[in-house]
């Protein structure tokens, strides 16, 4: 969600310029904070396609995609935790 001055107390979306301002010269897209914000809420709340698809409006294939993402990150990250002796 993006909230500017104007839209605070609205509940219409910012203007597409508004965005476009924002974003100029930076990595960041708005695809890019969509699909991280995905893959934040998959990791946070486990890797469980049919609360990724409830939440985002997904189809089954895309929260499935998101879901396997995410517990490839976690299985990771336990194993590389495991081996440091963490």
């Amino acid at each position: 969600m993006l909230i500017n001055q104007m839209t605070a107390l609205e509940t219409g979306p910012v203007s597409g310029h508004w965005i476009d301002a924002g974003f100029r010269g930076q990595e960041a897209t708005l695809e890019r904070l969509r699909v991280d914000r995905q893959h934040e809420e998959a990791l946070t709340h486990g890797p469980d396609p049919l609360h990724l698809a409830v939440v985002f409006d997904l189809d089954a294939k895309t929260a499935v995609h998101y879901a396997n993402s995410a517990r490839q990150l976690l299985q990771t990250s336990v194993e590389r935790d495991t081996r440091s002796g963490l």
